[in-house]
Formats: C-alpha cells, structure tokens, sequence
C-alpha cells in the first residue's frame, strides 16, 4: 500500500521588495502564499497555474533549493525544513529537479558524462569505472547513445539536452522528482517523447513527481492529481478525471476551456478572462481571482475562501460551493 513521500503544511515563500539607498525593505513579492498538499510513493502531482502564479518557487522551496519564509515540508514523515547541511546532501539522493530550460542547466565546458557523473562523484557512488558505466546505462536509458557522453551540450538538439537533464536526476536513484515545465522549450514533437519517457520511468522505476506547467492538456498525460494554482495559492485539487470532468473553479472551468478538443464535431464553451493577473505584490483581498472571475460576489471581495473538501478527494477554494 502506498504512502505519503511528501506532505507540505502552509508553506510560504516571500521575496523581499527593497528601494532607496540603504535598500530598505518596502514589500514582498508573495510567491508561494500559505500551500498545503501531499504526494503518494509512485505518484505524479501535476502543478498548473499562469506564468508568474508561484509554481516554480514551490518546487524548489520544495527542495530547499530555495530557503521558505514559514512553512514545513516533511519528507517521510521528517521536516526537512530543520535539516542541516549532511542530511540535505542525503536529501540530494532521494530528492532531485529537472529544469526548465535544458540549456541553461548544463555547464558548457562539461562534457555530458562529466554532467551526468557529477551528482556520483560528489556522493561517492562507485569507483571510476563504475561511475562510467552508471552513466552509459543511463544514456541508454534515456534513449540516447554512450558516445553522447564525450559531446558537449552546445552539440546537442533541445530534445537531446533535456534528455540529459533526466539522466543526471536519475544518476543517484531518487524517489521524488520535481519537474520544472520540462517540455516548454522543446517543439511539439519532442515533447511528446519526453512526456512519455517520464511516464516509461515513473512505471519502470517507481518515482514520484511533482510535474510543474502552464499548460492543462500536458498535465493531463502524466498526471494522477492535479492541483491549480493562482496568484501563490493553491484553489483547486483532484484526480485527473475528476477536474477535466468536473472542474469547480470558474478559474479551472477557464483553463480547459482553452483546451482544443481531439473531435472537431464536439464544442465546448469558452470561458474568457478579463483583465490582466494582479501583482503578487499587493494581491487582492478576499479571493484573489474575484478581480477577473465571471461569477464573482460581494463576499468574495471580502473573504478569502478555504481551500476544502467538497467532494471525495476534490478540494475547492470557491465560494460559490459554500
């Protein structure tokens, strides 16, 4: 029976606003805004929501990568919050990201091998050979060839980087991956591929991701459950089906709206959005999506609402569902 890898309890990450001489602290720029959810051993969680909504700074607040304001993360049931620096490193091991841009991950004076083999020789996994041999199989198993491990990346297609990318997360053998829109810079083609070689992982290897993208109809492929964010928080959460089929959220309900459908006899009814999303500076009060939502209410520019229950394993931050 599967258990919770991963539970994340009102989880904040603010950056610092700062103006005039003495760069005095004036602001916050509220990323991440109070988030709370789990991951199951073996699950995908796809993370969707606007660019600049907060995804990518939970992800790596996720992982410390980025130290949060308040907030815990546990990790098998431990708060890696309070971790010092050798249990982040076995952290490392069992926790690891893919980037968005495949480029810019990769240093240009590494050959791949050296990209791949480093996160081994910083753990002291294997001798040298092994470590060689580590890398090939994971070459192979990412669908590229052992002779790609003496190339650098400026050699490589967009496709073949990012490939690279999931070989050297998956060198030391994690649990969790936290998948940072892996596929938004790649052509429509590649991406196909690369969805459905972390899907072909996640089967063969067991691994649990947290899938970060704007894009719903890409969530969709990969994930189990899929939880929406807007501006820093969290407003809708369930299982695949359940949100394409019965999206609750006027802000879901817009998102598949865009989504084309595979029938071109079958319609569905847009849901267009007015105006332009707020600053996470000086978000909104109440419900921060009142200022663009259709169905909006006086009280939901009064009170924030709860993100709750509404059915099984279907959670809503809507007022319309009170």
């Amino acid at each position: 029976m599967s258990r919770r890898l991963v539970e994340v309890e009102n989880l904040k990450k603010y950056y610092p606003v700062t103006a005039g001489l003495f760069s005095r602290h004036i602001a916050d720029v509220k990323a991440v805004d109070g988030v709370s959810f789990y991951i199951m051993e073996g699950e995908t969680l796809g993370l969707v929501g606007e660019s600049g909504c907060g995804k990518s700074s939970l992800g790596r607040t996720l992982l410390r990568l980025e130290e949060p304001t308040t907030g815990r993360v546990l990790y098998k049931g431990s708060n890696i919050m309070v971790w010092d620096k050798r249990q982040l490193k076995e952290l490392r091991q069992e926790a690891q990201m893919i980037f968005q841009d495949p480029q810019s991950s990769l240093d240009p004076r590494m050959t791949i091998g050296d990209s791949i083999g480093e996160a081994l020789l910083i753990h002291g996994i294997g001798n040298e050979q092994e470590r060689l041999g580590r890398v090939e199989e994971l070459l192979k198993r990412v669908g590229l060839e052992p002779e790609h491990a003496m190339r650098y990346p400026h050699e490589l297609s967009g496709g073949q980087k990012q490939r690279i990318g999931i070989a050297r997360a998956l060198a030391v053998n994690p649990r969790l991956i936290v998948a940072d829109e892996p596929v938004s810079a790649l052509d429509v083609s590649v991406q196909a591929q690369i969805l459905n070689l972390i899907m072909d992982l996640k089967r063969e290897l067991g691994l649990a991701y947290l899938f970060i993208a704007h894009d719903l109809s890409v969530i969709g492929q990969v994930s189990d459950r899929i939880a929406v964010m807007y501006l820093g928080q969290i407003i809708e959460l369930a299982g695949r089906t359940e949100l394409f089929d019965h999206p609750l959220h006027p802000y879901t309900q817009a998102l598949l709206s865009a989504i084309s459908l595979p029938d071109p006899h079958q319609k569905r009814k847009k849901v267009s959005l007015q105006g332009e999303v707020p600053s996470p500076v000086e978000p909104p009060p109440g419900c921060r999506f009142h200022t663009r939502c259709p169905k909006a209410m006086e009280r939901c520019r009064r009170e924030q609402p709860a993100l709750r229950p509404l059915e099984v394993d279907h959670l809503v931050a809507c007022h319309l569902y009170d």
